[in-house]
């Protein structure tokens, strides 16, 4: 994190944030019950099982509670800059 950020909902925090680290897990889980019935590594997805693309890590506001991609808070510092 070498980005100012700010809030693109409270528009006014540009210091206290929450970082979330995302680990994702591919499971199988039962249609009926949802126990997790098989866990998946990238080398042994199935056919129509897509793996995990999203973003490593999301950003929540700790001031209004907005939690989004850490590129919607540093474009949002990048439009409003500092005065």
């Amino acid at each position: 994190m070498s980005n100012p950020y700010l809030c693109p909902n409270c528009k006014t925090n540009r210091s206290r944030f929450n970082l979330i680290q995302q680990l994702p897990s591919s499971v199988k889980l039962d249609p009926g019950t949802g126990i997790i019935m098989e866990e998946y590594t990238d080398n042994n997805l199935e056919a129509f099982h897509l793996s995990y693309n999203g973003p490593d890590k999301k950003v929540q506001c700790a001031s209004c509670g907005l939690i989004e991609d850490e590129t919607t808070f540093v474009k949002f510092a990048e439009h409003n800059p500092r005065e």
